[in-house]
């Protein structure tokens, strides 16, 4: 058995061996253990059973997004819960996800959790801490991390801090907050968030710039800083594996006139890298994942010594317009240069990537693709191509639809094919009534589990490969000229591994020769993978038949 150092030395050396697009870093020890035991396992069969495919089998490093509330029940109120979760530990393993998020499960007044009430405590809804205990054992002997959405820019109006600040100029907590007559006054009033971000209170205005109900923190008061540190120490020693941090550009960036400032970027920078400084003291491999919805030139500084990853918002745009359009283009070449800068931002600390394709806040992938499945297929398959750490949010995999309000992309995960069926065996929630729920039950987990060509199995697929092939999952991305403007084409390297990857974005059969270059010097001779067996490659051309996959290998 290797120990921790040894497990650390492993990681380091195999992100070495990936290049400076690996994406090891952030694997918690208890999970790397799980995973190599689990790969050990799988590749053993795999020498028995390959039909060609060389399987390096490892973690798949794909993370789904599940929103406890509505995910499942274990106790049949119609609520999601932490024992719900454990529950269906094994159909998020037999999903291939090596990871979860957890939405926020602290106390809170609203059913989203992001307005926090207790930083030490379960939200009662949710169940307890001995609940969330269990789920981390469970979780960790199934080699799957657990990361806790982290809600740091701000508290709930309703937080005992709040209240207490509320009090009076004296209070203990007053200065915990930022109010306008301590800070000259109702200026400026453009808030990043897009909400008017002063609010009144006892003749007095407080800052929250998402909504009253969200009052920011003052992050200019070390004392405030000192507790979010003692706060991620505390999820840390309870056995989390890392967290998502929400609002992560927003510490100081509060109006949009100041925002791009070089002392506000300076600011949100140190912050995070005390944030990072007091969490290695319980914990150095934690992962955290941050919201920063802006640009590469706005993320890359959150690399250096704070954040392992950030979401990848513009990749998310550009994979959606292309399975929608169905046009290519060079993302290869784009993501290798977001990395080179990403490599320079983050001077010499490790980083790596985090693309998804929709989250919590945004239009489901069904509907965005307009209720193509075709199309939802290609666009997973380019997600679970990519470098880094991949996020699924829950019920992409079954093409579950919903668009804004929030409730609506936040609906009860569909277990059967009858809203509610047979709630007490399916655990199927009931919180919230389904708007977009499929009539006929089809866009269920009993409707598609092992159903040939769901949308389901091609998710299994997929990152089934990513956990077989070392170089899916880690490693570089380059460019590709297909010569076609249907055919989505990039190369994926890890070590010594490479990889073409092909995808017909189109419904009509596609031929791409595949020519060498200076550019492009590698000869692929074998079809490695392919998501229809219709596929071929002879004589330097590979047929690819309509909405298919394709791996290469030389």
């Amino acid at each position: 058995m290797i120990g921790w150092r040894g497990e650390w030395s492993l990681r380091k050396a195999l992100r070495t061996a990936s290049g400076k697009g690996g994406a090891l870093r952030g694997i918690p020890g208890k999970a790397l253990r799980a995973s190599l035991l689990l790969s050990t396992a799988a590749l053993l069969l795999a020498a028995c059973s390959s039909s060609g495919n060389e399987d390096k089998s490892g973690p798949s490093n794909v993370f789904y997004e599940i929103f406890v509330r509505s995910f499942a029940d274990s106790n049949g109120d119609g609520v999601g819960d932490l024992n719900g979760v454990t529950e269906k530990l094994d159909y998020v393993k037999s999903l291939g996800a090596d990871g979860i998020w957890l939405m926020p499960i602290n106390p809170s007044p609203s059913y989203h959790g992001y307005d926090v009430t207790d930083y030490y405590a379960v939200n009662p809804d949710y169940g307890t801490m001995e609940d969330l205990q269990r789920l981390l054992d469970e979780a960790h002997k199934r080699g799957i991390r657990v990361i806790l959405d982290l809600v740091v820019n701000h508290t709930s109006s309703e937080h005992p801090w709040f209240l207490d600040a509320a009090t009076g100029k004296t209070s203990e907590h007053r200065d915990w907050y930022v109010w306008s007559s301590e800070r000259g006054g109702r200026s400026p009033a453009d808030g990043a968030a897009g909400a008017p971000p002063w609010h009144e209170l006892g003749g007095d205005d407080y800052l929250g710039i998402f909504w009253e109900g969200m009052p920011d923190l003052n992050f200019d008061n070390p004392d405030v800083r000192a507790e979010l540190v003692k706060i991620g120490q505390y999820w840390l020693k309870q056995g989390v594996d890392g967290f998502r941090l929400d609002a992560a550009k927003h510490i100081y960036g509060d109006f949009t006139s100041t925002a791009s400032t070089p002392g506000v970027k300076a600011a949100n920078q140190k912050w995070w890298q005390e944030f990072r400084s007091g969490l290695n003291e319980v914990n150095p491999d934690a992962y955290l994942v941050g919201e920063v919805w802006d640009s590469t030139a706005v993320i890359g500084p959150y690399l250096n010594k704070a954040l392992d990853s950030a979401f990848n918002f513009d990749l998310a745009g550009k994979l959606l317009g292309a399975a929608q359009n169905e046009r290519a283009s060079d993302l290869g070449f784009t993501l290798s240069r977001v990395y080179e800068f990403y490599a320079k931002a983050a001077e010499g600390s490790a980083f790596v990537d985090a693309p998804f394709l929709s989250n919590h806040d945004q239009t489901r992938v069904m509907s965005a693709l307009s209720g193509n499945v075709d199309h939802a297929k290609t666009a997973a398959a380019m997600l679970l191509t990519m470098p880094g750490n991949a996020f699924v949010y829950y019920g992409e995999e079954l093409g579950m639809s919903g668009m804004k309000p929030d409730e609506n992309i936040r609906e009860p995960f569909p277990w059967t094919r009858e809203p509610g069926g047979s709630a007490a065996e399916s655990g199927e929630t009931s919180w919230e009534a389904s708007k977009y729920r499929s009539a006929d039950g089809s866009v269920s987990v009993e409707a598609e589990d092992g159903a040939a060509g769901s949308l389901l199995e091609r998710y299994r697929l997929l990152i089934d490969w990513r956990r077989q092939d070392v170089a899916l999952r880690e490693g570089s991305i380059g460019s590709y000229e297909s010569g076609i403007d249907s055919v989505m084409a990039y190369t994926r390297t890890a070590g010594e591994e490479e990889r073409l990857v092909l995808h017909n974005l189109s419904g009509t059969p596609q031929t791409v020769t595949l020519e060498t270059t200076k550019a492009q010097p590698t000869v692929y001779k074998k079809l490695a993978r392919t998501t229809d067996e219709a596929a071929t490659l002879k004589d330097g051309k590979a047929e690819l038949p309509p909405y298919a996959t394709v791996i290469l290998k030389p």
